[in-house]
């Protein structure tokens, strides 16, 4: 068996190194138990619509249910953008040295601009 420590690699493959470590804290880790239940509502919604298919229901019932869902999960989301604004975002402009707060800010403005984006397509 190998030890947690031990890295195999092969010259010609990258190495890809995971971090196995519990994660930073995250802007919504004080919420975490509200998303996981809001989450967990929603996956028996879709489980419900599933059903709703599979016994042939009317479809603007399933349309109508399919509706509920896709909004569930945009409050879903509208709430993390709003923790990485409100966490990471803001964590970014208390680092001491300008030059590198300039550049965390934008990066992280960029990450919820283009994850904004990608919710919008």
């Amino acid at each position: 068996m190998n030890s947690p420590d031990l890295k195999l690699s092969h010259p010609d493959v990258p190495v890809i190194e995971v971090d196995l470590e519990p994660s930073a804290h995250h802007g919504y880790t004080s919420n975490k138990d509200a998303y996981l239940k809001r989450l967990k509502r929603i996956e028996g919604q879709v489980r419900g619509i599933a059903r709703m298919v599979e016994d042939d229901k009317y479809c603007i019932d399933i349309l109508t249910q399919v509706a509920a869902a896709t909004k569930a999960l945009h409050a879903v989301s509208l709430g993390l953008v709003e923790e990485h604004i409100g966490h990471c975002v803001v964590g970014a402009a208390s680092e001491p040295d300008p030059e590198a707060r300039a550049e965390q800010i934008d990066a992280k403005v960029k990450e919820a601009t283009d994850a904004i984006g990608r919710l919008l397509r």
